[in-house]
């Protein structure tokens, strides 16, 4: 596993760069995930408002205004806080690395750094606005688009989705949330991605209705761009090892080495009562359920096990001789679920690009998504490691609950929902 680009680049070129470990995977493919989804979902509403599906937002503007020193102020300021962090970062890697955030959050960082990027920031500003100046300013009124409002849109649903993740991961593994309630809202790792829909959801609502375009056509417009964004954001959970994997795989056991071996179940029954304290569920304190599920010849053991070798979360036994910060590794394989998750959402996103022009009522194509969305997420927590409540004569997990309700949500969308008339539907 990966968990920052050190590790990476190690494996794949030999080379070792200690101060690439501040830029740890699965940020990254987070990062990667919100740029492309902003790409696709910049095309479809392209495309719908070309259709006349989009009304615009007709909004004042004053042209050629002269460069102000407040602008210039607030630009440099930017410009330093940048510098400072995203510098000082890897000018103190070897601090930084540890946890980045923390160090965010710090008075830390490279003042050389911030000045650099403040200058850069005040004289790109300034030579902009110049020339753009004119003798005198003018009035106008602009048409603003949905797609041209994709940097606020991304904006709202990377804050909103962020918030609803770890609000509803804070319900998910409560105990841990009251014991550090501060470190587990601060903590990179710990999302839970229907909160995150969720709250995103209900704000892009309200600024969908603020700037009076139909939310309709927009979840219409994100379905492909979510799918896709989520299972780039899976494979940053399947690179980086950070806890998101299925129940033990007992035909497969880790080796003194670290490497991954097919067994016995006899033998995998063995290593459980050496090492009971590996075995246990952090979610609730019970033995790991496991399914004993050897690979057949034709097929990779990859697909069937894994032990996440350097995981991000250093859960499992140590691996001995290793004394880096990432030095656990998985007593036994596991079901590599967030890959499972990602090749199927990758399906999913052509399925969805495919169908996406066939259907002219809104909300269609955004009701099949919530309908696949949430098939694909309740069977993958058939094998999947998380914490179930005790409801008596059922057990499901969080994620079972909202999944479920977002195939009858999705249903109800694609069989119920009525299309309104023309009119009203750009402006819904």
């Amino acid at each position: 596993m990966f968990p920052d680009f050190h590790y990476l680049f190690q494996y794949l070129f030999g080379i070792d760069i200690p101060g690439l470990s501040v830029v740890k995977t699965f940020g990254f493919f987070v990062a990667l995930g919100f740029l492309i989804g902003a790409w696709v979902l910049t095309k479809e509403l392209k495309r719908k408002k070309d259709e006349g599906l989009f009304e615009p937002e007709i909004v004042t503007e004053v042209i050629g205004k002269k460069v102000t020193s407040t602008e210039l102020f607030t630009t440099g300021i930017l410009g330093f806080l940048i510098g400072f962090k995203l510098i000082g970062l890897f000018a103190d890697a070897a601090i930084a690395a540890q946890n980045p955030v923390d160090y965010i959050f710090s008075a830390k960082g490279s003042l050389l750094g911030g000045l650099l990027l403040a200058a850069v920031f005040v004289y790109s500003r300034y030579t902009s606005k110049k020339k753009q100046e004119l003798p005198q300013p003018k009035t106008v009124k602009v048409a603003i688009y949905p797609h041209q409002r994709v940097t606020d849109i991304i904006f709202i649903a990377a804050i909103g989705g962020f918030a609803g993740a770890k609000i509803f991961n804070a319900f998910e593994t409560w105990e841990d949330f009251v014991k550090d309630p501060i470190g587990n809202l601060l903590a990179p790792a710990g999302l839970t991605f229907y909160g995150g829909l969720i709250l995103a959801t209900v704000c892009l609502y309200i600024y969908s209705r603020k700037k009076k375009f139909s939310f309709a056509q927009l979840c219409d417009a994100t379905a492909p761009a979510l799918i896709l964004a989520y299972g780039i954001g899976r494979l940053g959970c399947q690179f980086s090892g950070d806890g998101d994997w299925g129940v033990f795989n007992s035909a497969y056991i880790t080796q003194a080495d670290a490497s991954l071996a097919k067994s016995s179940f006899q033998d995998y029954e063995a290593l459980v009562q050496q090492l009971p304290n590996a075995f246990i569920d952090r979610n609730h304190n019970a033995i790991i359920p496991n399914i004993y599920a050897p690979a057949p010849d034709w097929l990779p053991d990859v697909l069937f096990a894994q032990n996440f070798k350097h995981n991000v979360n250093n859960d499992g036994i140590p691996i001995v001789g290793h004394q880096g910060e990432y030095s656990h590794v998985l007593p036994a394989g596991v079901f590599p679920t967030s890959l499972y998750e990602a090749i199927v959402c990758f399906v999913l996103f052509l399925f969805l690009w495919a169908i996406r022009k066939r259907f002219k009522t809104p909300l269609k194509l955004f009701g099949i998504y919530l309908i696949l969305n949430g098939l694909e997420r309740f069977f993958i927590e058939k094998v999947r490691v998380n914490y179930k409540y005790d409801w008596g004569f059922m057990h499901p997990t969080q994620a079972e609950i909202i999944s479920f309700l977002l195939v009858v949500a999705g249903l109800a969308l694609f069989f119920l929902y009525k299309s309104p008339n023309k009119e009203a539907t750009k402006t819904k």
